[in-house]
């Protein structure tokens, strides 16, 4: 069922029926570094990242367990053909010692202690931790650059479509115009009637232009807010009013080789390599001794009545010492993983010679593009200032008579397509701007704040 023009004119009423809000760029950005779910998902990614740090500070620290233990025991033992010997009674051979418990009560309590001294297999997993932190560490920088693009984009998607309806309102007044100038002339004899005919398929056309423009503002504007969780004003937008907002791309090898040491995606391809090889490294010291200091208190008491009577047995022992743990077989299962975990770092090292080819490619784009925005920019200014000369020349020669209503409204239209080509390539350049700065792993809050500088409220 397909929505009438008039209910979208509603819909849209209503949306700019909301209290203005001056909302600026870096404000988009903080809102969405709070409001956003995905964000709030890496930042949770990002706290569990840096546990892991503090993990692999307490591999090489002592252990200390407790254990405890109670219950209903019975217990038997018939001993035959000792011998006893004992001061005053002299030797005894063939005696037989006998004891029961039947339903006895049994406690058990056990305090030890294990500090690691040699480890092969824990230096590695020590490593990994680290590399798993540092691997988080990356992933919350990518991601909040990721963030901080979103929000420059949908900020400039809410902004342009803002300014390409205020555009075609601006063109449906002049068109209603002169329309109405085309009529009275036409009742004194002065224009044809196609001029008429002309004006009103002109402004019937425009009206279907700002019914989908307002749609289409509607939409982005609810997209803004859901990503930022502030609800712009009807006019609480902006555009870049400047030719650019910095001093132009630079030379290209400069942005090459810091995007090779700061690209977050080939950083994060270098960790999980690195992240690889200590896992080849973790299946070889699985071969390796261990060397632990154990220590342990322990205690065990049973009580109760048997077969002769009332009975208890406690026990008690304290032991400190070393123990040596040394691997002998698996029946093949280190050897299996070895082979896995070979297969595996070279599979990450692939991977990373190819997010390095990536990550080059990737920036020497996003250097062009910004390289060649300028003079795209200025080209288009240079369009807007001859098309808005030719609207200009074309009024003026209507009036004379040497023009006609059909070449204003194309200058018309001319000069209002030049205004927006213009506002969208300066949105552009900023974006660019802002891209290859994420590619060399250098956009934050400040960047936003320098291209939020740039921006101005158009009139």
């Amino acid at each position: 069922m397909t929505a009438s023009p008039s209910l979208i004119a509603l819909a849209f009423a209503a949306v700019l029926a909301a209290p203005v809000h001056a909302l600026d760029l870096v404000e988009t950005w903080r809102g969405a570094a709070t409001h956003d779910a995905d964000f709030a998902a890496a930042r949770a990614a990002h706290a569990a990242g840096m546990a892991r740090r503090t993990q692999a500070g307490t591999l090489w620290r002592p252990g200390v367990t407790l254990e405890a233990g109670a219950g209903l025991v019975t217990n038997e033992s018939a001993v035959r053909g000792a011998q006893f010997s004992a001061p005053g009674f002299g030797q005894t051979a063939g005696v037989a010692f006998d004891t029961s418990v039947n339903h006895g009560t049994s406690s058990r309590a056990v305090l030890a202690l294990r500090q690691p001294l040699v480890s092969r297999e824990r230096e590695v997993q020590q490593r990994q931790l680290e590399l798993a932190a540092d691997i988080a560490e990356v992933q919350w920088q990518d991601a909040r650059q990721a963030l901080m693009l979103r929000a420059a984009e949908r900020y400039f998607d809410a902004a342009l479509a803002a300014e390409q309806l205020r555009v075609l309102e601006r063109q449906q007044t002049a068109v209603d115009r002169m329309r109405t100038e085309a009529q009275d002339r036409f009742r004194i004899g002065d224009r044809p009637v196609t001029d008429i005919h002309e004006a009103t398929a002109r402004a019937a056309g425009l009206t279907a232009q700002r019914l989908a423009a307002e749609t289409d503002l509607a939409l982005k504007r609810a997209a803004l807010a859901d990503l930022s969780g502030h609800a712009p004003g009807a006019s609480a937008l902006a555009l870049p009013g400047s030719l650019r907002a910095g001093g132009g791309a630079g030379p290209l090898e400069p942005w090459l080789d810091t995007a090779a040491q700061r690209n977050p995606g080939l950083r994060l391809a270098e960790a999980q390599l690195r992240l690889a090889e200590q896992e080849a490294r973790r299946t070889q010291a699985a071969r390796a001794p261990s060397l632990d200091l154990v220590a342990q208190l322990g205690r065990e008491r049973l009580s109760g009545s048997g077969d002769f009577g009332s009975a208890s047995n406690s026990a008690g022992n304290r032991a400190i010492g070393l123990q040596l743990s040394v691997p002998l077989y698996t029946g093949g299962m280190r050897g299996a993983r070895q082979t896995e975990a070979q297969a595996l770092v070279d599979k990450a090292a692939a991977e990373l010679e190819s997010q390095r080819r990536q990550t080059a490619r990737q920036t020497r784009s996003a250097w062009l593009e910004l390289s060649v925005g300028s003079g795209r920019t200025a080209a288009l200014d240079a369009t807007l200032a001859a098309s808005r000369a030719r609207l200009d020349a074309t009024r003026v020669g209507l009036r004379a008579g040497d023009r006609t209503t059909l070449d204003l409204l194309n200058a018309e239209n001319d000069a209002a397509s030049a205004e927006l080509a213009l506002l969208q390539a300066r949105a552009r350049l900023l974006l660019d701007e802002l891209r290859l700065a994420a590619l060399a792993g250098l956009l934050d809050e400040s960047r936003l704040q320098q291209v939020n500088a740039a921006l101005q409220s158009l009139p």
